[in-house]
């Protein structure tokens, strides 16, 4: 497996030439077409046929081989990651490559996708300086509401100067909602 500094910048490069060149659908669509359906074809198989133990098993080797800061939950009806210290994010602010103007929102990009496919919604939030939350849970099952706080691994938890100072995207139930700003 190729490391975040293999791919990271590029990714950005490419989100943005995108972007400048054919518009943010152009860019969506990448993600959605090049990125769920195709390179993370392996992540796909793994959710499609495991379900909850899929992504178990694809996130908990994808981010140890990041060596992301982040922590696992699962309950009966969930499956959460939290995530403290993105390798990719951390990687573009340590290097100054800002190329794309919402390099978090790739993520969404093709893990909402996948998660449709699967029969999960995605409850999710990210605050553009490499900490998120990530919460799947059977689309039958699903909440109209954000997750409750899940104690203090949730990421929602940190220091208000970490997390709600940050400009936020938050999507419950896969869909994209107001948050505040700071």
């Amino acid at each position: 497996m190729i490391g975040v500094q293999d791919f990271v910048g590029y990714y950005a490069w490419t989100f943005e030439y995108l972007r400048r060149k054919y518009g943010e659908e152009a860019v969506r669509d990448y993600w959605h077409r090049a990125i769920s359906l195709d390179s993370q074809r392996h992540a796909r198989a793994l959710i499609m046929a495991r379900g909850f133990e899929g992504m178990a098993a694809y996130w908990g080797h994808t981010l140890a081989m990041e060596e992301a800061g982040y922590t696992f939950q699962r309950g009966a009806e969930y499956f959460r990651i939290d995530m403290f210290a993105c390798p990719s994010q951390g990687y573009l602010d340590r290097h100054g490559l800002a190329f794309y103007h919402d390099y978090c929102e790739h993520c969404m990009g093709w893990i909402k996708p996948l998660m449709d496919d699967a029969g999960f919604v995605v409850h999710h939030e990210h605050n553009h300086r490499g900490q998120c939350y990530w919460e799947m849970q059977p689309a039958t099952e699903a909440s109209a509401t954000p997750p409750p706080d899940r104690g203090p691994q949730d990421v929602r938890n940190l220091p208000p100067e970490v997390w709600a100072q940050a400009r936020r995207h938050r999507y419950v139930a896969g869909r994209r909602v107001a948050t505040a700003t700071p």
